[in-house]
């Protein structure tokens, strides 16, 4: 195959992440197939990409002529069989557990025509968790994605099986949707800048779970001396919690890591109340107008709004 020859994409998993990559590569003149078990899952995605793309044409990122044709190229599916029909690259965004990956790209090994490419836009697992699971291990490797809106940046991650003909497709695949790709050399948690992430998010959540700071004051200092728009819990509030929290779960049973545990107990909270983030409105801070967005934050007046 080549990178001609890429027409038509599936996204696995209508969750934030799945909308992004979906929009991204209808904008980009590609046919987009999102799959979904749930429907009211798959409808309520293809309303937040319309509210995307509004917001992209708002900002002056693409026309309205340009949205209207990258919403027409979309479509939803429940079934299995509908979503892999003549589909030539999978992006895979279903939660942080390689067993449940390496069923889901087995199920599609079964259907998807054998040139397919199976990417992975794993978060903080490593293609060769589920690489044999798949089927097809020399035609999958990770294509991780940040946040869309406000970065160009993607991981290009290989296995020891895949092929180097898979790595450059994909590379040129990203090039294609306009990403900028960082190609590892090997398998590494986290890629490169969430290895770094996680590091922060990781002491961000010690140091409220212990008690030593409030949630706000961490996040003030971040802001205050990286000149950042918002602080670690910010960025988890956009990112998901429950998503921080299942990797956060996974690596602290994993590594029988006591510290990560506490960690994850202190989000499971929040994940309890039904606070996960942006996506709920509410998380460490209720949106659409967070605390930390407020002019008066930094000087110690604005709080979480718990």
């Amino acid at each position: 195959m080549k990178i001609q020859d890429i027409k038509r994409i599936l996204i696995v998993g209508a969750g934030t992440m799945g909308q992004q990559i979906g929009l991204l590569c209808a904008l980009n003149k590609y046919d987009v197939v999102m799959f979904d078990i749930y429907r009211e899952v798959l409808e309520k995605a293809l309303e937040r990409i319309k509210n995307n793309a509004a917001r992209m044409v708002k900002f002056k990122q693409y026309s309205k002529n340009e949205a209207e044709d990258a919403l027409l190229r979309i479509m939803i599916t429940e079934n299995e069989k509908k979503a892999a029909e003549d589909v030539d690259l999978i992006s895979e965004s279903v939660p942080e557990d390689p067993e449940l990956k390496g069923e889901v790209f087995a199920r599609f090994n079964r259907l998807c025509k054998p040139e397919t490419i199976f990417t992975t836009n794993t978060s903080s697992l490593i293609p060769s968790m589920f690489a044999s699971e798949s089927g097809r291990p020399e035609n999958l490797c990770a294509l991780h994605f940040h946040d869309v809106a406000i970065s160009k940046i993607v991981d290009v991650m290989p296995h020891s099986g895949t092929s180097s003909q898979t790595i450059e497709l994909v590379k040129q695949f990203a090039e294609k949707i306009g990403q900028i790709p960082i190609v590892l050399k090997k398998e590494h948690n986290g890629y490169v800048f969430n290895n770094m992430l996680m590091a922060l998010l990781d002491s961000s959540l010690s140091l409220a779970s212990k008690g030593i700071a409030s949630v706000e004051d961490i996040d003030r200092s971040w802001m205050g001396v990286m000149h950042t728009i918002s602080g670690p819990f910010g960025i988890m509030d956009s990112v998901g919690l429950e998503t921080v929290w299942k990797i956060t779960d996974y690596w602290a049973e994993k590594r029988n890591d006591d510290r990560a545990r506490a960690n994850a107990g202190f989000l499971k909270k929040y994940v309890n109340e039904g606070k996960i983030g942006v996506k709920s409105n509410q998380g460490f801070y209720k949106y659409p107008d967070p605390a930390f967005m407020r002019p008066d934050f930094l000087i110690g007046k604005g709080n979480t709004d718990e």
